[in-house]
């Protein structure tokens, strides 16, 4: 089928391509304004505790929205008449706008306005809630903050809270995404002439590559249109898009330029389609269904990677089958123009084949040393701790990372990490509740008073009862997501309540966000080994190796993690810029074992359909003939997969410059994902382990997968192209 495709391709290519631009415009319009599209956050499981109690508080409560925080000092104090005149202002016009729910300030709430106070009494806030929840909530944040009346001599304003962070982590995600692709792409290019040796076959790539980019934003603004996606779906467009589309093409290319000495031009695109193409097709399905897994989560934000691994591999796969032989049959001769090097050497007096032949002599001490080293490595991920990013996420220079140091230090509690607590029924016992609370950390706000260390101090807040429900509002004395802040929930969780309760707040919603991860992390893991091994059966028609790839993904993966804790959690390395929280983004480690195991099988399907293919044509069946098949067959392949994992490189090491701290650990950790994989795995662990499987490797089915299918086109009475590799 792919022969007959490539065929019917170079016979109308300019036809395609014409078509292929034709949709890239159209593409190209839709996606230009895919950023609005989006959204922030995502973040938050709809079924968990602390998401019901927010629906409620927003719906019975008028509260429990984004926090939006003012900080505005003065010069003097506070309590000065230019300061509280303005944050007075501040407060009013905050309450007088309809995406508010509530605000509260120091200058207006007597009852709050110790906490509401900096220790030097020259800080003071003004704090509101801000109704839209994480995907409205910023854009309402970003209008109030843009309108804010301007401070008097003296006093000066600062916006933060939770919000702002959204806001400002979205506007840095872009300039960060722009930057990306501004050095990425001149670098890809420069592999690529590395890897081809040529100016003209280096740019095929590139342009299919950078196609994909705008086709894939087009098609995620569709996407969009149907359901919740989060805005940072388009940094994986991105890498993804670039790294594949050029990964792909660079296989067929270098496929087609491998058989045109002997074949001639139109045939030895035929082979490259029925072989390369063939290959492309089992790892894009690969990586597709490792990447459509992350619907199994219940949060948008990693649903939606899932969406947009679906679209790029979708398009950069069809672009592969469709636009890159109409390419190359336009180009003809000229795909080899402005050669910068020389030709490649025979394949078994390559340096890649003289490597793998020493590592097979010497398989068993190299495999153990490689394996020890990754468990190494791996070993801080056994000290893993997860959490939930806030404005550290942030450079230190913004707004939002400033207010939330300053509340972390200078406001005692800090305003912001409140425990909410519904109680249903306003029963009885509930004095007794709000006494035995209010021993544990702060105050503690609810309808018939405020108490503190045990004692009743002021009066309550009678909107805090709503029909049967009573809100109790406790002030928390840590940051909400450090240990003592977790186990400060713990301890008021452990109160016996006199009803049915839910919990609300970061605290709460930092561990529910966790525990949503984690709970669904199984099904997901599982998922992706399932298809995995079926994907690869059917490729290698081999029950070994789909085992052994398993274990040689999650050894590389494993000590991707490590790296990650070492660097991220642990702070060596200066945490690579990042203000360190003691934890990794619990987001991160799922998203990055989703993709970077996507990936990794991309690799391997590229290695296993050559080795097979060399296998499958040795004259033998012996333990000989397997090591030939494996050395030749990483030998053919070897430049490409260096140079796709050096591409795939670049371009997640372009996101790794993210000044937004959770992008940044993804696009390091997969840059030392692919790096590992490609070197350690791929070029040693692989043909080590091969070597000591010896022809075990083909069980049951001596290597016959799934079967090419284009054996119906015949020239000149000799064999199909097509075939080669099926005898």
């Amino acid at each position: 089928m792919i022969a007959r495709l490539s065929r019917w391709v170079a016979a109308r290519p300019r036809t395609v391509l014409g078509a292929a631009v034709l949709l890239l415009v159209v593409l190209g319009a839709l996606g230009a304004g895919v950023g609005g599209a989006l959204k922030s956050g995502g973040s938050t499981d709809p079924r968990a505790e602390s998401a019901r109690a927010q629906q409620i508080l927003a719906d019975d409560f008028r509260r429990g929205g984004s926090s939006l925080v003012l900080s505005v000092r003065s010069d003097a104090e506070a309590s000065d008449a230019a300061a509280a005149e303005y944050g007075r202002a501040l407060t009013e016009r905050l309450r007088a706008t309809p995406a508010v729910q509530s605000a509260v300030s120091a200058w207006s709430d007597p009852a709050a306005a110790a906490r509401l106070t900096s220790g030097d009494r020259r800080t003071g806030l003004v704090v509101a809630s801000i109704a839209g929840g994480t995907g409205e909530a910023p854009n309402h944040a970003r209008e109030i903050v843009d309108s804010l009346p301007r401070p008097p001599d003296g006093v000066r304003v600062v916006a933060g809270g939770e919000a702002m962070t959204y806001v400002q982590i979205n506007e840095q995600s872009g300039r960060d995404l722009v930057r990306a692709e501004l050095i990425a792409l001149p670098l890809t290019f420069l592999v690529l002439v590395w890897a081809f040796g040529g100016l003209v076959a280096a740019a095929v790539p590139v342009v299919v590559g950078v196609a994909a980019i705008i086709a894939t934003s087009g098609l995620l603004r569709l996407v969009a249109e149907a359901t919740d996606v989060s805005v940072f779906a388009l940094n994986l467009i991105t890498a993804m898009s670039l790294a594949l589309a050029i990964d792909y093409t660079l296989l067929v290319v270098s496929r087609y330029r491998e058989e045109v000495p002997e074949r001639g031009r139109e045939e030895a695109l035929v082979v490259a389609m029925a072989t390369a193409g063939r290959t492309v097709v089992f790892s894009a399905v690969t990586v597709g269904l490792s990447l459509a897994a992350m619907v199994l989560f219940p949060m948008y934000f990693l649903r939606s990677f899932a969406y947009a691994g679906i679209v790029v591999v979708a398009f950069t796969a069809g672009a592969t089958l469709l636009v890159t032989p109409a390419i190359l049959t336009l180009l003809g001769d000229r795909i080899d123009r402005l050669r910068v090097g020389g030709g490649p050497r025979p394949t078994d007096e390559s340096r890649w084949y003289g490597m793998v032949r020493a590592v097979q002599r010497r398989a068993v001490p190299l495999a153990i040393a490689v394996v020890v080293a990754l468990l190494a490595l791996g070993a801080p991920f056994l000290g893993a701790k997860l959490g939930y990013p806030d404005d550290r996420a942030l450079p230190t220079a913004a707004s939002s990372h400033r207010v939330g140091d300053e509340l972390r230090t200078a406001f005692r509690p800090n305003p912001t990490a409140d425990v909410l607590v519904l109680v249903e029924g306003a029963p009885s016992g509930l004095e007794d509740y709000a006494r035995e609370l209010s021993r544990i950390t702060g105050p503690v706000v609810g309808p018939d008073g405020t108490w503190l260390r045990g004692e009743r101090i002021a009066d309550g807040d009678p909107t805090s009862r709503s029909g049967g429900r009573v809100l109790m509002t406790v002030a928390g004395e840590h940051d909400p997501r450090s240990g003592e802040g977790s186990a400060e929930l713990d301890a008021l969780r452990a109160v016996p309540a006199p009803g049915a309760t839910l919990f609300a707040g970061a605290a709460q919603a930092d561990r529910d966000a966790v525990d949503s991860i984690l709970g669904a992390a199984p099904r997901v893991l599982g998922a992706i080994a399932v298809t995995t091994l079926i994907l690869l059966f059917l490729l290698t028609g081999s029950v070994l190796l789909p085992l052994k790839a398993l274990v040689l993904n999650v050894l590389s993966l494993s000590a991707t993690f490590g790296a990650m804790v070492w660097i991220f959690q642990e702070g060596h390395l200066g945490g690579l810029g990042t203000t360190v929280t003691g934890h990794l983004i619990a987001d991160m480690p799922v998203l990055m074992f989703c993709i970077a195991f996507g990936l990794s099988m991309d690799y391997e399907v590229f290695l296993l359909s050559r080795i097979r293919e060399e296998w499958r044509a040795a004259p033998g069946r012996d333990r000989e003939a397997n090591d030939e098949a494996v050395a030749r067959g990483i030998a053919s392949t070897a430049r490409v997969v260096t140079a796709a994992a050096l591409l795939m490189a670049v371009v997640f090491a372009a996101i790794g410059l993210s000044e937004v701290s959770f992008m940044r650990m993804l696009g390091v950790g997969l840059a030392i994902a692919v790096l590992l994989d490609a070197t350690l795995v791929r070029l040693v662990l692989l043909p080590a382990f091969m070597r000591i499987a010896g022809t075990a490797n083909w069980w049951p089915r001596g290597g016959s997968g799934v079967e090419h299918d284009d054996r119906v086109v015949e020239r000149r009475g000799e064999q199909d192209p097509a075939q080669v590799g099926d005898q």
